[in-house]
């Protein structure tokens, strides 16, 4: 009987991206992939570090593991065993502490490991570190496929401790990413969104190659429906990449553009390389170039020395943008990074207010982005159906729209779908097909 293993992953797509190839890693050493909350011979926790809070999940999960199965062998990776190894030990709950490299052969490393070893494995990041070369992912006949292109970040942020616990900038050869989204629209994707640390940054360290060109390789591929961006820097955005996006019928008019402050003091403090109105004149320019362009953002409160006047600076500038989705984190000190030690550390009650009326701010202008939309018609590329229900998918803005259907629309998952968009239910669109002409 195959053994088995079980895998829980917290933090972000490229975390999700990484264990799906794990997986994948596991399952072609003979193991059967089951779910994390069933007994198995082995759990794999994929951490994450960006937050306190992402600490304690990841401790969290590790405990419920050993919980579960107190013989099985407890593998905790990703990027909070990455940075603190030394706390996961102090646990006495992990076998094998690996962090974010070296796991290309992480199957057969436990072969031999019993459990109790407390066996750390992490390998420091160094200038010469490479793209680690975990195996192509099977999506298991998903409609969208997330592909990891493009690892590490130097930007340095000071409330940041991605840097070091991703190290320099790596990238997969653009001929190596193609043959994996090959391989991810055979299995039967029809989107593929391109991840990375700092994806923007794609190419920067191989020769002649950059993110406009991996995006006109990709949509060589028959097949391929949609190309979505997962997360880009304003910096990294120039005429070259929007005109590309824009020639493109497959690249999705869809950004995800980190802002995390609208005052330029605080920007300054954060170590962010632009100014409050850079980036409202890079959203104008882009809105203008894209039409109906879906932009969303992150943004901090409570990072230190934020008052009440920032803060409505910050208000003021998103509104005066209009996202279409809002992401808002509350600031976390996080240890090593300079903004650990800046002074005016902001109180708890007054970061959670703050993040309360951001937040009202972004479910306000994405209720306003979903309401451009009702009464046109727009392609809806279906990855669920509910039988004799309705079916469920995006259009190419990434709004979630739930399409009436009757027993024709059986078929209709990994397809374009037209529909009229008629109700605003959020956080979803409810929709009636539209047959072509």
């Amino acid at each position: 009987m195959n053994k088995k293993a079980a895998f829980y992953t917290l933090g972000c797509k490229v975390n999700y991206c990484e264990t799906e190839a794990l997986q994948t890693l596991f399952e072609e050493a003979g193991y059967r992939i089951i779910d994390f909350d069933k007994r198995a011979d082995v759990y794999v926790i994929n951490t994450c570090t960006v937050t306190a809070s992402s600490d304690h999940k990841s401790r969290k999960a590790i405990r419920r593991a050993r919980k579960r199965s107190p013989d099985a062998i407890v593998v905790a990776t990703g990027c909070y065993a990455q940075g603190d190894p030394n706390k996961i030990k102090e646990m006495e709950q992990a076998d094998l502490i690996i962090g974010n490299r070296e796991r290309e052969k992480l199957p057969q490393i436990l072969e031999n490991l019993q459990p109790g070893a407390a066996l750390d494995l992490v390998v420091p990041h160094s200038a010469g570190s490479r793209f680690e070369m975990l195996p192509p992912v099977k999506t298991r006949r998903r409609t969208r496929g997330f592909l990891k292109v493009q690892e590490g970040c130097n930007q340095a942020c000071s409330y940041c401790v991605v840097p070091s616990v991703r190290g320099p900038l790596r990238s997969l050869e653009p001929g190596e990413a193609v043959l994996r989204a090959r391989n991810l629209v055979a299995s039967g994707c029809r989107e593929i969104v391109l991840t990375g640390i700092h994806l923007g940054l794609y190419g920067a360290d191989l020769d002649n190659v950059s993110l406009p060109f991996l995006l006109q390789e990709l949509g060589k591929i028959p097949g391929l429906l949609r190309l979505r961006l997962s997360s880009l820097e304003p910096s990294d955005i120039n005429s070259e990449l929007v005109e590309q996006i824009t020639g493109s019928w497959q690249v999705c008019p869809h950004l995800h553009i980190p802002l995390q402050s609208g005052d330029g003091e605080l920007l300054r403090l954060m170590n962010r390389p632009y100014e409050p109105v850079e980036y409202l004149y890079l959203a104008k320019w882009l809105k203008q170039e894209i039409p109906g362009l879906a932009l969303s953002t992150d943004v901090i409160v409570g990072f230190p020395g934020e008052t009440e006047k920032h803060h409505r600076r910050s208000l003021k500038l998103i509104n005066e943008i209009g996202f279409s989705r809002l992401h808002v984190f509350k600031y976390s000190p996080r240890p090593g990074t300079p903004a650990a030690r800046f002074s005016g550390q902001v109180p708890k009650e007054i970061k959670d207010r703050r993040s309360k009326e951001m937040m009202a701010l972004g479910e306000q202008m994405a209720s306003e982005y979903r309401h451009g939309f009702l009464g046109t018609v727009q392609p809806v590329l279906v990855e669920k159906v509910v039988p004799y229900s309705h079916a469920e998918g995006f259009t190419p803005h990434y709004l979630r729209v739930k399409i009436n259907m009757d027993i024709k629309g059986l078929h209709w998952r990994g397809k374009l779908v037209n529909a009229r968009l008629e109700k605003d239910e959020g956080p979803e669109i409810r929709a009636i097909r539209v047959k072509k002409n």
